[in-house]
């Protein structure tokens, strides 16, 4: 008769089983930290490259080439009446005061294409720049005066170390004739490279050496005041009324759906309807800050209600359960308890909304706001464009002086994000309160 009692195992069997065991839990945890950790070490070098690529490319646009000219403000060409009427003055050939103080300078040009590439060492805005001294000073008229202009952007790259002597003639922006000229203004201590402050004052320009950020700046600002008081007071309010007064039915969960699946609409299907309601059916001005922040607002809208909710949900019962016990209705429950507590929350997803929206640049494509804008919005009516569709029009740009400003100028708008992202932190941690 065969023996069918079970063989119990002995207690070191049983001791190295377990011990086997947790050496295979420990080795699959220590796998996972080096994997969490990898994963990590991997994004912070991306980002890591992303920010050098960047601020290596951009950090020289906050640079500037200038050149010291020696011009003679002639009445005859000025002011020739001599009655230094500011129409007359505006109107006078500075281009040609200009060229003639460059011709001065290098007496022995006098080949028309050698006149061509002397007037390209310095911009074109230099006309505008010598303009602008004399109608605030009059009496420069019929003097020799010092001016300091801008150099042209291939200038400038020469003078930043993008464009190399070395390289053949042919294969660069700069010709021979025009690097001696270039070095021979160095010597005289005439061409220098300072603060760019025009990139931070200017408006839009084809020339890169007269871009600047100012009016897509703020055209940005006048666009984020738009979505603030729009999209805020609303968002807070369409919260409260869900979290604190609306029925649990089957409509208030229909538009709970449909505000958590707006959240994560693409961002031009909002451009698409400003373009349909606010552009072709009210009428309302193109390329206007005011519609690029009401298409903003609606976009940013649903993560401010999510971000409420969240928030007004975070307040105890036990805050309401003593206002209402002590007799307060319940709008003065909900306004005198709880939304003080719950706005710090509010506030924190209406800068992080806000914060997406300040670098959103598909919906306000679709409404206009793509525009060539020189002159600087004075109101959310006025032609405007913002920071980063500023950004991808220089980006389509072929000057190799435009690459530096495109990476300039998405610094700026790095530095906006992280300093809006900041500020929620610090917004949290100052009045978030823990129960």
């Amino acid at each position: 008769m065969t023996d069918s009692t079970p063989t119990i195992p002995s207690r070191s069997d049983t001791t190295q089983t377990v011990r086997n065991g947790l050496r295979r839990r420990y080795a699959a945890e220590r796998r996972f930290k080096i994997y969490g950790v990898a994963a990590i070490g991997v994004a912070l070098l991306m980002l890591a490259i992303m920010f050098g690529t960047i601020i290596g490319n951009g950090w020289s646009a906050f640079r500037q080439t200038y050149v010291q000219m020696d011009v003679l403000v002639d009445a005859a060409e000025i002011d020739p009446d001599g009655n230094r009427d500011p129409k007359v003055l505006s109107r006078g050939d500075y281009e040609g005061l200009i060229k003639a103080a460059l011709r001065e300078m290098f007496p022995d040009v006098k080949k028309r294409k050698e006149k061509r590439e002397l007037y390209d060492l310095v911009s074109s805005g230099a006309a505008f720049d010598l303009r602008d001294e004399v109608m605030a000073d009059p009496s420069l008229v019929g003097q020799t005066v010092s001016v300091t202009v801008h150099a042209s952007d291939d200038v400038d790259m020469y003078m930043k170390g993008y464009i190399s002597a070395e390289v053949a003639e042919d294969e660069r922006r700069v010709s021979d004739k025009q690097i001696a000229r270039i070095e021979s203004l160095r010597e005289q201590g005439r061409i220098s490279t300072g603060f760019n402050l025009r990139f931070f004052t200017g408006g839009d320009s084809r020339e890169p050496e007269l871009a600047g950020i100012a009016g897509a700046a703020l055209g940005s600002l006048w666009t984020m005041l738009a979505v603030l008081v729009m999209a805020f007071p609303m968002g807070v309010m369409a919260a409260i009324y869900l979290e604190e007064f609306a029925p649990k039915n089957r409509w208030t969960d229909i538009i709970e759906v449909n505000i958590n699946n707006l959240a994560a609409v693409p961002s031009i299907v909002f451009g698409l309807l400003g373009l349909a309601v606010f552009l072709n059916f009210f009428g309302m001005p193109r390329s206007a800050p005011l519609v690029g922040g009401l298409v903003l607002a609606l976009m940013t809208l649903p993560t401010i209600i999510i971000a409420g909710r969240a928030a007004l949900t975070a307040v105890p019962p036990s805050i309401r359960e003593g206002a209402l016990g002590l007799g307060a209705s319940r709008m003065q429950m909900v306004a005198g308890n709880v939304l003080p507590l719950a706005m710090p929350g509010m506030l924190t997803g209406a800068i992080i909304g806000m914060a997406r929206a300040l670098g959103e640049t598909a919906p306000l494509l679709m409404i206009g706001m793509v525009a060539f804008i020189v002159d600087l919005p004075k109101g959310p009516l006025d032609a405007a464009t913002v920071l980063p569709v500023q950004i991808f029009l220089w980006a389509d740009s072929p000057e190799r002086a435009f690459v530096e400003r495109t990476s300039a100028a998405t610094i700026v708008l790095l530095v906006f994000l992280i300093l809006m992202n900041l500020g929620a932190v610090l917004l949290r941690k100052k009045f978030e309160r823990r129960w």
